[in-house]
């Protein structure tokens, strides 16, 4: 699992008060005098450039420092870190303390936290919702979208629920197309938003040209769907949701959590969105991430992969009977039949990746999705049997 972010070990500031917060960084030595005066140098070797607003080194380039210019503000970075490369952005805290990495130009799973507050309480919410005012990562995230490369292949947004400021979130979006019209968007939300025409009218005003909305639904029971997201009458404004993003010709994927309580109707619940959602993109079938709530919740969610394989088989069975498109997410293939391969996809972050002990002398193990680190750190399957 990659580190993200935490303190840094060493930093030198000649103005505290000049404007660092956000930071791209490069490797290049020759970026025009204009460039370098906004972005942080990523030091490797003797060959220093000058006139970089900041300069980054790794502990074990450490002796560096004495190579930098005499003006240069730096910043001493853990080895944890040895991941930043060209391209990426980072944040510095005001107090040049800490350092955030928010986007690698390398990595395919780049999301960007848009807020922590949610309509939701989901019992198994991988990212606890605050009600505190984080209108600040609102900022941040303004900030940082100029920053990204116009060859970024794909973008997520996520969240809590990204459009619960509802104003900056479509701000945010038009902000996305404008630097990154050749960017895949995917945006995670619990589409309750999308209830209300005359915001769905907006977002599709913008007309980006390649997004989807990834939208869960955990059961066909309206009253067992609304328990598991803790929230009254959440499934009737989520199916009006998301009729409306289809009536306007926006992409809509259905996502589903497979958990203990979301298990024992998803038969059911593939045949109400075969029989009544056709028209969705996709529909994407997900396991369990130990995180959040769910470790709290873990008696009442956790049930192993093996027990419900088959359940799973004839789930996908009915989605493919009616020719949608399908995807199986956060699973091991020693754990899944061999009917659910095709539809199979590695689709954990690299970044939160792990792969546990029993995993390392399987044939498969490139082509396995592995765990969630939290899931090989809190409990796995006793059954897995590596190829």
């Amino acid at each position: 699992m990659l580190k993200l972010g935490g303190k840094i070990i060493r930093i030198h500031a000649v103005d505290v008060h000049k404007d660092l917060t956000l930071v791209k960084v490069s490797t290049s030595r020759n970026l025009p005098e204009v460039l370098r005066r906004q972005m942080a140098y990523l030091v490797s070797d003797h060959q220093i450039p000058q006139g970089f607003a900041h300069y980054l080194l790794l502990e074990k380039h450490r002796q560096l420092v004495d190579m930098l210019p005499s003006d240069a503000d730096y910043s001493v970075l853990p080895n944890d870190y040895s991941y930043i490369g060209d391209n990426d952005v980072v944040r510095l805290s005001a107090d040049r303390q800490r350092i955030r990495v928010l986007f690698r130009a390398s990595s395919p799973h780049n999301s960007i936290l848009i807020t922590e507050q949610c309509n939701h309480y989901c019992l198994m919410c991988s990212q606890p919702p605050k009600v505190a005012d984080d209108s600040w990562i609102l900022d941040e995230v303004e900030s940082l979208i100029p920053l990204i490369p116009k060859d970024t292949r794909e973008l997520g947004f996520t969240g809590g629920e990204p459009t619960t400021n509802r104003e900056r979130f479509l701000k945010i979006i038009s902000l996305t197309k404008s630097y990154l019209p050749r960017t895949t968007i995917h945006i995670l939300s619990n589409g309750r938003s999308f209830k209300d025409p005359a915001f769905t009218d907006k977002y599709a005003e913008i007309k980006l040209p390649d997004a989807m909305i990834g939208i869960p639904i955990y059961s066909d029971d309206p009253t067992l769907h609304d328990y598991i997201v803790q929230a009254q009458g959440a499934f009737d404004e989520t199916i009006q949701g998301i009729l409306n993003l289809k009536r306007l010709g926006q992409k809509v994927e259905i996502r589903v959590v497979i958990h203990k309580l979301s298990v024992q109707r998803l038969p059911e619940l593939c045949e109400f969105i075969a029989r009544n959602l056709l028209f969705v993109d996709h529909v994407a079938l997900m396991g369990l991430e130990m995180m959040g709530f769910t470790r709290a919740n873990l008696d009442e969610l956790w049930v192993d992969p093996i027990e419900y394989k088959d359940t799973l088989s004839k789930s996908v069975g009915i989605l493919a009977k009616y020719d949608m498109n399908i995807s199986v997410y956060n699973h091991q293939l020693c754990l899944v039949n061999p009917d659910i391969h095709p539809y199979y996809r590695k689709s954990i972050s690299d970044w939160k990746n792990e792969y546990a002990p029993e995993c390392q002398s399987c044939t498969k193990k490139s082509d396995c999705g592995g765990f969630f680190a939290s899931g090989v750190k809190f409990g796995y399957s006793k059954h897995l049997a590596p190829f």
